[in-house]
């Protein structure tokens, strides 16, 4: 790992919400290809999965899943529990982040693809008591939907399919159902 990438990793800790950003602005370009210091950040980001500063947690979650296709040794099946409790987030905005940036995780191999289909038809169905459900539903399908262009797996389309229905609400169903047209 170089100096640069160890100060920012350092810098997505900082009070001062400029190199906070800068950091982290930089991790997430950096992060667009494979990195070879995957691993040398990634007990740090899981752990900041729990950091007090939310900032910090939306930060640590997208960088995961942006480190995702960084991690030969499948390190992501042992820590996408930790992730996904993120789109729990006591702060919506941190929940959310973490949960747009999923994807990610799911073009990398058929089990981390299906291990984010179990683990995003969990968050939908239990999700719909939330203040935010339905927008959470919405961010879930939309998910599903980015990684279904990607890779073309009819098993996603399917599970789309088949988690709209449990909306109730014919409002939501109609715009749930709208995120899969001309699929």
């Amino acid at each position: 790992m170089n100096e640069a990438v160890r100060t920012n990793l350092e810098n997505i800790h900082s009070t001062d919400s400029e190199a906070q950003f800068k950091a982290f602005d930089s991790l997430l370009s950096a992060t667009d290809q494979p990195v070879d210091w995957a691993y040398e950040a990634w007990a740090g980001l899981v752990k900041d999965l729990t950091h007090k500063d939310n900032h910090v947690r939306a930060i640590a979650s997208q960088l995961l899943c942006n480190l995702a296709k960084s991690d030969p040794e499948n390190r992501m099946l042992k820590d996408f529990a930790a992730l996904l409790a993120v789109t729990k987030d006591e702060r919506f905005v941190t929940a959310r982040h973490c949960l747009q940036s999923l994807w990610k995780i799911g073009l990398v191999a058929p089990q981390q693809r299906q291990m984010l289909l179990l683990g995003l038809e969990g968050r939908y169905k239990e999700c719909i008591a939330e203040k935010n459900g339905t927008l959470i539903r919405y961010d879930i399908l939309q998910v599903l939907r980015t990684v279904y262009d990607a890779v073309k797996d009819p098993a996603i389309k399917d599970k789309a399919l088949e988690l709209i229905p449990l909306e109730e609400d014919p409002k939501y169903r109609k715009k749930y159902t709208g995120v899969w047209r001309n699929s």
